[in-house]
């Protein structure tokens, strides 16, 4: 029968170990770590993953749940599936999914050597073998230990169908135990379960997967999540990972091949691909492996856009597509999809604030997607009780959010900038080759403004007075930062620009580049000045970069200056901007850097002052964004997102 959609193999349902799945597109493992002490599933938790569930993935899965609190913890507040008392926190997330068209699924995992949390409690980390580890000294896994803790993923699977999960992930990839075991470089272990043969290093994986067959029964599907490749040194390649997939032909239901390592910073920003990779950049792993195998396989990896993985399945690259961080951005990626509005996906930029947040605060939130982290919150929000007049001053990110948020909630919003296109600040960055899909954004939020029927004012300053003859019942001042202009001698030269300044106009820069300054946008600018055949060397004050906010994105952006050999000069202040360099002093003493270009990138100003004078033209005001500190688009679009959402509400 021919099909309506537009996408018809991504929407194909598939059967695996007997249970249909409504598509072929899986939330991915991702873990939850906005937990208690006892590191159990919560209210928070369910909400968090039945959202995902609600925008029509076939599954959603929690990831790092781990099988033996006893040996196999990395982070002290992994779910803990080994304890009964865990039961109702887990079987809520399976209700919550599962009665909104989804199979609910847990990722069963062990650290192995990594396991940070044991050694930190002192108690005994075991690995293949005996050895110096990351967090200590480990020793060799006797094979009692090895045959508890299969009986340990056979229980933990047991509990997760007991709790009403549909599947099991086996996590086996990205340098955790499983994938220790495979590795012949640890396991040189001279009995049957490791050494040179292949056999012997997979027996463990192996005996796992038949342990959980023979606690599920037959009619349950069993996910191995593998890396292809550990894309790193001492680590295997994709010709020994198809030869592991090929020992896991037909004894799991579903083969996902990931890519990379956990703990190796250089493969981590590859396991979780940065900006700076393309789209579906790993999916050439699982290409290869579905070559060799009859068992279904995943790929997974930087994928946002629905053609792209409609391609991968229709070419038999994959049989399914996995993603997390796109959940993240907009759940609803798949109703989008089926119902012709692909043009409103919210695409992940890969910027890596999920991570950023969840390292801070344990809690998984989006630059993009201000509900993310919130679902609890939302879905409780108290309706509108009286529609109003909004005007929005500045176009920026968090102008759009709050513009679009009021008129969705049903006020009539008229949103003004004062240059010609709505996006504030970062429109600089449109031609910057890895800000692609931050271009797409802000072009997408414009578009959804005049959608949702936001007036939209361009080349429109909001003075006082013009405020005032708007007559708004609130008005919401967005109006953003400059950038700080650093008190060196010189910086006013012919030579000197702002990096917003050069990012416009690429041209300006010289062959030769200083650029003072190491933060987030030092470092960017670099990197983009480098990818144009220029030579950038940076200046920072700090006795290191200032990239501690930036997390998983900070070890992108350090693996792009490594591989670019990009120079920085650190406990170093420039004393001096001539025509045709800096004059700069350091650990050193005083030098000289040669330069065409300087560039500086020394934070940003907020406009509090613009923004204060606006404070009593309207009977409500509100203050956001980076005119009130700046910060990031994540802060921008939650404090825009939530002050709209409360207007008319009280």
């Amino acid at each position: 029968m021919e099909s309506i959609l537009k996408y018809p193999h991504l929407f194909e349902p598939i059967v695996l170990g007997g249970t249909v799945f409504r598509n072929r597109v899986f939330s991915s493992p991702q873990g939850f770590y906005n937990v208690g002490p006892e590191s159990y599933p919560n209210d928070a938790c369910a909400a968090f993953f039945a959202r995902k569930a609600e925008g029509g993935v076939a599954s959603v899965c929690i990831g790092d749940c781990i099988v033996d609190g006893k040996t196999g913890t990395h982070y002290p507040f992994l779910m803990r599936i080994d304890e009964q008392d865990s039961l109702p926190g887990f079987a809520e997330y399976a209700s919550q999914v599962s009665r909104r068209g989804a199979v609910a699924s847990v990722e069963l995992s062990h650290a192995g050597i990594y396991a940070q949390a044991v050694a930190q409690r002192g108690d005994p980390v075991y690995g293949p073998v005996e050895m110096e580890g990351q967090y200590g000294h480990v020793l060799e896994m006797p094979e009692s230990e090895i045959e508890r803790i299969i009986g340990c993923y056979a229980r933990a699977a047991a509990f997760a169908k007991g709790a009403g999960c549909g599947m099991v992930t086996i996590h086996g990839g990205h340098g955790w135990m499983l994938a220790q075991f495979w590795n012949k470089n640890i396991n040189t272990r001279k009995d049957k379960w490791g050494g040179e043969p292949i056999e012997n290093r997979m027996r463990f994986s192996i005996e796992v997967c038949k342990a959980i067959r023979k606690a599920v029964g037959r009619n349950f599907p069993i996910e191995f999540r593998m890396s292809g490749s550990e894309c790193c040194e001492g680590g295997y390649d994709i010709d020994e990972g198809i030869e592991f997939a090929k020992r896991l032909d037909g004894v799991v239901d579903l083969i996902h091949v990931s890519a990379g390592h956990h703990q190796q910073m250089d493969a981590m920003v590859i396991t979780h691909p940065s900006m700076f990779c393309e789209d579906g950049c790993n999916a050439k792993y699982a290409r290869e492996i579905k070559k060799h195998v009859k068992t279904p396989v995943a790929t997974v990896g930087a994928f946002t856009d629905p053609a792209m993985m409609e391609e991968v399945i229709a070419s038999s690259g994959a049989d399914v597509v996995e993603f997390a961080r796109q959940t993240l951005a907009d759940p609803d990626f798949m109703v989008k999809a089926r119902t012709g509005r692909e043009d409103e996906i919210g695409r992940c930029m890969r910027c890596m604030s999920c991570f950023a947040s969840t390292g801070a605060g344990r809690h998984f939130h989006c630059a993009i997607n201000p509900e993310t982290g919130h679902e609890l919150e939302y879905r409780s929000m108290p309706p509108v009780k009286e529609k109003k007049t909004v005007l929005v001053a500045g176009g920026g990110v968090g102008g759009m959010e709050a513009a679009l948020t009021a008129a969705k909630r049903g006020h009539k919003v008229i949103l003004c900038e004062k240059g010609p296109k709505l996006g504030g600040v970062l429109l600089c960055e449109d031609k910057v080759p890895f800000k692609t899909h931050l271009k797409e954004y802000l072009e997408r939020q414009a578009m959804l403004c005049a959608r949702a029927g936001v007036e939209i004012r361009l080349n429109t300053t909001v003075t006082p007075q013009y405020a005032v003859a708007q007559k708004a019942d609130v008005l919401i001042a967005a109006l953003g930062a400059r950038p700080v202009k650093p008190p060196v001698e010189g910086i006013d030269g012919t030579n000197v620009y702002a990096a917003e300044e050069v990012y416009l106009d690429a041209s300006k820069a010289g062959q030769k580049v200083v650029i003072l300054g190491a933060g987030l946008v030092g470092v960017e600018m670099a990197i983009f000045l480098a990818q144009q055949g220029r030579e950038a060397t940076l200046v920072e004050i700090l006795d290191r970069p200032n990239l501690e906010n930036a997390a998983m994105h900070a070890m992108a952006v350090m693996k792009e200056l490594r591989q670019r050999k990009i120079p920085m000069r650190l406990n170093t202040r420039a004393t001096k901007i001539r025509p045709d360099g800096v004059e700069i002093e350091g650990p050193e003493g005083k030098g000289f850097l040669e330069a065409d270009t300087v560039i500086y990138a020394a934070g940003m100003r907020a406009q509090r002052d613009e923004a204060v004078a606006l404070s009593q033209c309207a009977p409500e005001f509100v203050m956001l964004g980076d005119c009130q500190t700046p910060k990031n688009i994540i802060a921008a679009t939650q404090t825009a997102h939530t002050a709209a959402m409360l207007i008319g509400t009280r």
